[in-house]
């Protein structure tokens, strides 16, 4: 890669707009590989801060090398439509039907190794010396890099961004050992710190401003999502991981929710990109959202001029005979307050969900029963969304209604499809352990709206029945149903063919297709 000059007080303004004052001297070299004589802990801030923001596939035109495009190309073009959040408008994007587009993925794919990965190295060279901090550290690796194994399977991990002819990839199984190790170590290091901050990132960290606590709970929370994914390959491992850490700790109420906090230069890419791109709310959320009578409906979704709300079937492509123009988008007035929404990171909706499928797994998962995690995780979901009336939340806790027919049913039918809604259970809880696996399964696909990379994994490792088939498929492998994972790069065939055949070879079947499970998506 070409070396530029840039002055690195500017890059950290630039990154997420913070002031601080010092001189730095002018670097001839690539920001994204500094050498560790050029880094001390003045820098581990703004590293932190571009690696938590480049992390989550976010950019911005305020920062080089990149632009807000990523975020719509291998979030809002992959996973955003896998799991039916949202539908696509033009009908020449094949990812809408789990067609590939080799540019699309590859953007994300690019971005994540030259830019968040080399951010992540540059964080962990500054901050040594500083337990704490690099604990922290430690829980973000694993973070960005589980969405990115979940999605494709084996990725380059442990030699990632340290250079090389050839770089190998690591087995997901591995990855997996690696993630728990060093969720486990973070949670021991600052469990015994007595410090409540984290110096270093405490202004560039836009998450938890460097509080060490609200880092702790995250990691543990993370920790228990890990598990929960390895309940089919893993079922013993799944156990242990997730008692402990539900033992050590985990997010417990709305205000240790994950969020990025957004600025005029480091902004939410969704709002612009869900509304401004072409994307409609699905037919699938519609059948949702107004079966069961949900208040996020006018939270998340504007309706039609006509007042009404309309989704649209997920892959249509010669087959529609609908106005978009009826169709309903998000509600710009929920996500644009000041620079933009703040960016959903992990919620705790997310972890009372966990808690109650870890109950009915037979786990211990401390004081608390499976249906009153559930009924937690719906109330903090409707909280979180500006849904305060204590009789209205307990009202649609409690309700029997199930999902109804989309306005736009006919074309299922027209399809040779089933017109039947895919959500036939009510929020009220159920009293089979199947209804109530799937109730589970529905609200978390409720409440981690709109963070798609962990619906996407989520609705795979359970296999839940909860989504209307697609129209149409350009993949006669996955079909109609769900994007099973992400195929590799043409790139990557001919740059570093031999870890990617060894990558391939670990694939069930031994083909790079996208029909093929992940390591853990064993049912």
């Amino acid at each position: 890669m070409k070396k530029i000059t840039i002055k690195y007080i500017t890059l950290a303004m630039l990154i997420l707009s913070v002031s601080c004052t010092g001189d730095f001297d002018e670097i001839n070299t690539n920001p994204n590989t500094l050498t560790a004589d050029q880094l001390d802990a003045t820098l581990a801030g703004p590293s932190f801060a571009n690696a938590l923001y480049k992390g989550i596939s976010h950019s911005s035109w305020a920062l080089p090398e990149d632009d807000p495009g990523t975020f719509g190309l291998i979030t809002m073009l992959h996973s955003m439509l896998f799991t039916h959040y949202f539908s696509a408008g033009p009908t020449d994007w094949a990812t809408e039907r789990n067609g590939i587009n080799d540019g699309w993925r590859g953007r994300g794919w690019l971005r994540f190794y030259t830019l968040a990965v080399p951010s992540l190295r540059n964080t962990y060279t500054a901050s040594e010396g500083n337990a704490e901090a690099l604990a922290i550290v430690d829980i973000w690796k694993v973070f960005m890099f589980h969405r990115f194994t979940d999605s494709w399977g084996a990725v380059p991990y442990s030699k990632a961004g340290k250079g090389g002819a050839s770089v190998a990839y690591d087995s997901q199984e591995a990855m997996y050992q690696d993630f728990f190790n060093l969720l486990d170590a973070a949670n021991t290091t600052l469990s015994a710190t007595s410090q409540s901050k984290v110096g270093i990132f405490e202004t560039f960290d836009r998450i938890y401003g460097g509080d060490v606590e609200k880092w702790r709970r995250f990691g543990n929370s993370l920790r228990l999502r890990l598990a929960l994914r390895l309940s089919d390959v893993a079922p013993s491992t799944a156990k242990a991981q997730a008692e402990a850490a539900v033992a050590a700790g985990v997010i417990e109420s709305n205000t240790g929710s994950a969020y990025f906090a957004t600025s005029d230069n480091a902004y939410n890419d969704f709002v612009d990109i869900a509304g401004g791109w072409g994307f409609y709310m699905s037919a699938d959320l519609e059948s949702i959202l107004k079966g069961y009578d949900d208040p996020r409906l006018s939270k998340w979704f504007a309706t039609n001029p006509d007042g009404e709300y309309i989704g649209q079937p997920n892959g249509g492509g010669s087959v529609r005979g609908w106005n978009t123009n009826d169709l309903s988008q998000i509600n710009r007035a929920t996500f644009v307050s000041g620079p933009t929404k703040p960016i959903e990171v992990m919620m705790a909706s997310e972890t009372y969900f966990n808690l109650a499928e870890g109950v009915l797994n037979g786990w211990n998962m401390g004081s608390g029963t499976a249906q009153s995690h559930y009924e937690q995780g719906i109330r903090l979901s409707l909280q979180q969304w500006g849904v305060t009336s204590e009789s209205e939340i307990n009202t649609y806790i409690t309700g029997t209604s199930t999902a109804v027919e989309p306005t736009l049913v006919s074309y299922y039918d027209d399809a040779g499809l089933s017109t039947t809604p895919p959500v036939n259970v009510p929020v009220l809880w159920a009293g089979s352990e199947s209804d109530q696996r799937k109730q589970i399964t529905v609200q978390k696909y409720l409440g981690l709206f709109p963070e798609s990379w962990e619906t996407w994994s989520d609705l795979r490792r359970t296999d839940a029945d909860i989504l209307y088939p697609l129209l149409e498929t350009e993949n006669s492998a996955v079909g109609r149903g769900i994007m099973k994972r992400l195929t590799y790069l043409p790139n990557e065939y001919s740059t570093n063919r031999e870890a990617v055949d060894d990558a391939v070879s670990t694939i069930p079947g031994g083909q790079d297709v996208g029909s093929a499970n992940v390591w853990w998506d064993v049912n």
